[in-house]
């Protein structure tokens, strides 16, 4: 199994999905984490943003020049 590393903790679910649109289109492969636990549970668990380890920095790299990080 990969290793991932989160990097973004997000409340808001639209723009958790932006985010992952973003990295989506940049050719990263993300996930969105806890969607279900967020959905129940509003503002108590944040969505996490994941990604293998080895893209994690490009990932975060993406975000900033995005103005998202």
């Amino acid at each position: 199994r990969e290793r991932m590393r989160i990097v973004v903790e997000e409340s808001c679910p639209v723009r958790a999905s932006f985010l992952l649109a973003l990295l989506r289109d940049a050719g990263i492969a993300a996930e969105l984490l806890d969607a279900h636990w967020s959905a129940l549970t509003p503002g108590v668990f944040p969505l996490r943003l994941a990604v293998r380890t080895e893209d994690a920095a490009r990932a975060l790299r993406v975000l900033a020049e995005a103005g998202e990080a």
